[in-house]
């Protein structure tokens, strides 16, 4: 991992760890790499977009590099655009998941595939020395929202019967998907409720989306729907919810998946790409039909190396990050619902019944920390760890991180007893608060 570039490209509050002079930087350094390369850029709804998108697009043609921005846009509409047409670079300027406050940038390669740690490497290297191009020789800057439509029409194309009599309820978390997801069930004929679907960048990830489900949960019960689906901010994540209200994370939607997949013979291996936080029992209902799971570090960017390398068509994470690379090299939250969807009006079940999976309790806690590496080297904090594991294996496990993008550390505690796991990581969250 670089010094600017995390485990999901460059980001952070903007004006604070993700300025102006970063953009350009990174839009500069882009230019290095490529003479006169093409860019696509795009973007989620934060205030902050076009501000970043703007000093992104200043380095870029700066360095002589030509910027085509489609505006607001999924990340996953980046990474099909930038092949379908032949650009060098894809760019998407959204945090994801992450607050208001936040934004980051991520970038996508020729193939449509996020670039990896040695790439990144080396644009960072790039930052201390900025390309000026001559001033015959600067970029082209060109706006247009016109491919948005060819990203709809791809969605579109994925599914391959009409889904009319379906009732669902989309929450785009006033993020990337706001306009385009709905749209296309439309579009496949069924009837949409919108929640949370406004091109509000105040409102992005606010108590809604797929961080926040009990508003979705509540609607899907309330209007008698088939099924909700819930994105972030950029929407590529997914987490659904069943007629009942009750929540479906990535997991059990890549159970569905891998089901469906395998009995097409499309499912490549007969293997699944889970990470270390994919639930055991995924793993039990997996096996029980066959099938493999394989897990890496936490992050789609390992997962999708390892699908990449082991040529597997199916991988994702419990956040929601799901990658069918027999569609796209990234994860799409929009493309992952609408093939559950497809899933669900071609079979004669309902959603609660195509997840049979029976999940282990997992115990999940984000603990606000000044200093990540201090907490992690704490030796306290590994012996405890370590008296934990002792007592609860092998019927559980326990997982301890750093998030990625924020001041914190990520506590799991995972067992068949939710008294014991919720337990065990008030111990362990007990120890980090006195770090």
């Amino acid at each position: 991992m670089g010094i600017y570039f995390g485990t999901d490209g460059v980001r952070g509050v903007v004006n604070n760890d993700l300025t102006e002079q970063l953009a350009q930087m990174v839009g500069n350094s882009l230019a290095r790499v490529k003479k006169g390369a093409k860019i696509i850029v795009g973007r989620d709804t934060r205030i902050s977009g076009s501000y970043l998108c703007a000093a992104f697009s200043t380095g870029a043609l700066k360095g002589g590099a030509n910027v085509l921005d489609v505006g607001i846009l999924p990340t996953a509409g980046i990474s099909y655009l930038v092949k379908r047409r032949k650009a060098d670079f894809g760019v998407v300027i959204s945090a994801s998941h992450n607050p208001k406050e936040y934004n980051g940038i991520k970038i996508f390669d020729s193939e449509g595939r996020k670039i990896g740690e040695k790439q990144e490497s080396a644009l960072e290297r790039f930052f201390a020395c900025p390309s000026v191009a001559p001033p015959t020789k600067v970029g082209r800057y060109k706006f247009s929202s016109a491919p948005a439509r060819e990203y709809a029409n791809f969605l579109i194309s994925s599914v391959k019967t009409k889904l009319g009599g379906l009732r669902v309820v989309l929450d785009c978390a006033n993020g990337a998907a706001y306009k385009i997801a709905p749209q296309v069930f439309k579009k496949l004929g069924c009837e949409v409720i919108k929640i949370n679907c406004l091109a509000n960048g105040k409102k992005i990830n606010e108590k809604c989306g797929s961080t926040c489900i009990d508003g979705l949960a509540a609607r899907v019960v309330r209007e008698g729907a088939d099924v909700g689906f819930a994105y972030d901010g950029d929407s590529d994540r997914v987490v659904a919810v069943d007629e009942k209200g009750k929540v479906l994370d990535g997991d059990q939607l890549i159970y569905i998946l891998a089901k469906h997949f395998a009995k097409l013979g499309l499912l490549n291996g007969n293997t699944v790409v889970g990470t270390s936080h994919t639930n055991t029992g995924l793993l039990i209902a997996l096996n029980a039909n066959k099938i493999n799971l394989i897990r890496t570090d936490i992050g789609d960017k390992y997962v999708i190396e390892a699908m990449q390398k082991m040529n597997l068509t199916l991988g994702g994470e419990q956040s929601g990050h799901i990658i069918m690379r027999n569609f796209l090299p990234t994860g799409d939250g929009v493309l992952a619902s609408l093939q559950i969807a497809s899933i669900l009006k071609s079979s004669s079940k309902t959603m609660s019944q195509l997840c049979d999976a029976k999940l282990f309790y997992q115990a999940n806690k984000s603990v606000v920390v000044e200093d990540k590496l201090k907490v992690l080297n704490s030796e306290v904090l590994s012996q405890k760890i370590s008296q934990i594991l002792n007592q609860i294996s092998p019927n559980g496990r326990v997982l301890v991180r750093a998030s990625g993008t924020e001041p914190k550390i990520r506590i799991m505690v995972e067992h068949q007893n939710k008294q014991k796991a919720d337990e065990y990581l008030n111990q362990i969250q007990k120890i980090i608060c006195s770090i």
